[in-house]
This record gives C-alpha cells, sequence and structure tokens, in this order.
C-alpha cells in the first residue's frame, strides 16, 4: 500500500493551503504527523524530514504543553485533555526516540505526569480529564480503549522503568477484554493496530477476531466502511483511514483497503473535514504506514 509519492504531494498541497504542520496544533494529528516524518526520513535518508519532526514536537510543547500533561488542541473548543491522544502522542515520541534518545525519556516524563491522573487502579482510564489534570471532565467516565492504548505506548518506551504503569494497564485489559465489543470504524481501526504489536497475547488475538467481523458488517460496497453497523450513509475519511491502519497492520481486506483509498481520493464530505488536517495527516499515514507498522523495514541509504 505504500505510495510515497502520493504523500508527498499531500504534504506540499497541505502546506501551501496552511493546514500542516503550518496550521492550529492538535495533538492527535500530530502524533501522526511525527511518525510519518520519522518514517519519511528511513524511508528516504533525508535529514530534512528528522529536522521538521524535531520541530513538530517543539511546536506542540510550545503551544500545547502544560504543567502536567499536553491540551488536545489549540482552538478554543479543544480544551483539557484525552487519554488516548496522549497515548497517541507517547507512541510517537517512541518513535522519534529510536532516531534521537532524549525524545524516549520525553514521553517516560509524560508518563509519569499524567498516569496517576487517568487511571484508577483495577477499575479504569478516564477518557477525558480537565485541562489541568485536577478532575476528570464532567459527563465522560472510563474509556473502553485506553487500557490499551497506555499498554501499548508504555512498552514501547520503557518495558522495565513503567512495569508499574503498564502492569495496572494489564490488569485493566485482562478485567475488561472479555466483554469488549467495538463497533465504531476508528475504534476497530486501532484496536487492530494495537493488536499488531503482541498478536500472541490473548487479548489481541480474540479482539482481532471480533474487529474483522464488526467491520465485515459496516463494509459498504460503494468502497467504505461505515461509522457503525446500521447506518450505512455515515462515512468518514480520517476514520475509513484508520481503519485502513489497522487492516494493513494484521495483513487483512487489502482489497477493501484499496477501495476505500480509490473512493476517499475523490470524496467531498461538504464539511470542515474536507480542510481539516486530520483527514490529510490519516491519508498520509494510510498511504504509507511506516512506523505505524511494527515490520517497518526502511531501506539501507
Amino acid at each position: 500500500m505504500v505510495n510515497i509519492s502520493y504523500v508527498l504531494d499531500k504534504l506540499a498541497w497541505m502546506r501551501e493551503q496552511q493546514i500542516w504542520p503550518n496550521g492550529l496544533r492538535y495533538l492527535w494529528t500530530d502524533a501522526f504527523g511525527v511518525v510519518l516524518l520519522v518514517s519519511l526520513h528511513a524511508e528516504t535518508g533525508e535529514q530534512r524530514y528528522l529536522n521538521e519532526a524535531e520541530w513538530l514536537v517543539s511546536e506542540v510543547n510550545r503551544v500545547l504543553g502544560r504543567a502536567r500533561g499536553i491540551r488536545i488542541g489549540e482552538a478554543a473548543d479543544r480544551d483539557r485533555q484525552y487519554f488516548h491522544y496522549l497515548a497517541m502522542w507517547l507512541f510517537a515520541l517512541a518513535i522519534l526516540g529510536r532516531y534521537i534518545p532524549k525524545y524516549r525519556q520525553q514521553g517516560i516524563d509524560l508518563v509519569q505526569q499524567i498516569h496517576a491522573a487517568f487511571v484508577v487502579p483495577n477499575r479504569g482510564v478516564f477518557w477525558k480529564m480537565s485541562e489541568d489534570l485536577k478532575q476528570p471532565y464532567p459527563g465522560y467516565g472510563f474509556g473502553a480503549l485506553d487500557p490499551f492504548d497506555g499498554y501499548l505506548a508504555y512498552r514501547l518506551l520503557d518495558e522495565q522503568g513503567l512495569a508499574r504503569e503498564i502492569e495496572d494497564m494489564r490488569r485493566l485489559i485482562e478485567r475488561m477484554e472479555p466483554s469488549l465489543v467495538i463497533s465504531q470504524d476508528l475504534g476497530l481501526g486501532m484496536m487492530l493496530w494495537m493488536s499488531h504489536f503482541f498478536p500472541q497475547e490473548a487479548w489481541a488475538v480474540s479482539q482481532r477476531e471480533r474487529c474483522l467481523e464488526m467491520l465485515d458488517h459496516m463494509w459498504v460496497d460503494q468502497g467504505y466502511f461505515c461509522r457503525e453497523p446500521g447506518y450505512p450513509q455515515v462515512k468518514f475519511a480520517f476514520t475509513n483511514y484508520g481503519v485502513s491502519i489497522g487492516l494493513q497492520a494484521v495483513h487483512a481486506m487489502p482489497q477493501r483497503v484499496q477501495r476505500l483509498h480509490s473512493f476517499f481520493e475523490h470524496y467531498q464530505s461538504g464539511d470542515h473535514y474536507d480542510h481539516e488536517a486530520i483527514t490529510h495527516v490519516m491519508a498520509c499515514s494510510a498511504h504509507f504506514p511506516g512506523f505505524l507498522l511494527r515490520d517497518f523495514k526502511p531501506p539501507v541509504v
């Protein structure tokens, strides 16, 4: 599924349109963007991509960084902190840390800032917290995928140094996974993606089977996965690109991945998502997953 020319053209267009990376900061998008830039560096050998990844991290810290944790976005309505966004950022720091070790330590430091605020041992991980991490955000409880998000990110950062925090997440996974049925497109894609890092663990085997079965019911033959079962007309480009990444990670449904890429290349939703960075950065990541995939082997350059 790798299409470097597509990615480079899309990056140039986004910069020209001031969408990304020279637009408003948004933690989820920037996390995928850091991984994309590090992957481009690995693929091409060009130092400028690694330099831009470092610049991006510095901008996220400058604009969104707080005394504890990282705000979700720069826009006024993107206050508070989301654990799954933070976990994706931790993953990005772990990837950048393969080339520049100080970013791995930055990720470990971030875990130590946020873990105790979000995690209630043996109960769950709060999905959203206030921006100062003093209390859960009103109206939101524990997240279904958040223990898996943290488990993956923590293990990739430091298996030994974060052993206690990893064990907190492992216990939550063992408690929650047997009854967990995901029915939303992006959650399904992200669970498939997470499962491929630890493919033999019981939760990964179970969730992979359930997610693929659910996605099979959500396929619409026009060329996309609907948002949820029973809503065949509801579709989002960026969430479908997340499904693409998950399916590529587990080597499943390659023809459908190709078809959804073709469908969304020309699809216009007619709303703000047509120009949102999340749509186009996720498109780049789906066309060139790079270090999002465990078995990515860049060429020797």
